[in-house]
């Protein structure tokens, strides 16, 4: 794991790699230099997922207040 640049490929992936990482720092299993590297790497997948998730939600709101308007101006105007 020391020295290597990991290129992350889905959020997914980021995640489970994430979890494995935190399960392997909470069971003790790395020495120290390990455990510093292992830190750095879940940082930049955190980062990563953060960055996955708010692209997501604002998707999400893109498409929400697209459809909340059109159900509001079908709304109105059935109203009529």
């Amino acid at each position: 794991m020391a020295g290597k640049t990991q290129k992350t490929t889905g959020f997914e992936a980021a995640m489970a790699e994430l979890e494995q990482i935190v399960a392997d720092m909470e069971a003790g299993k790395l020495p120290l230099e390990d455990t510093l590297t292992a830190y750095k790497r879940g940082a930049e997948l955190l980062s990563f997922c953060r960055s996955r998730l708010e692209d997501a939600q604002q998707q999400v709101r893109v498409l929400e207040d697209g459809m909340l308007k059109d159900f509001s101006a079908n709304a109105e105007s059935g109203t009529s």
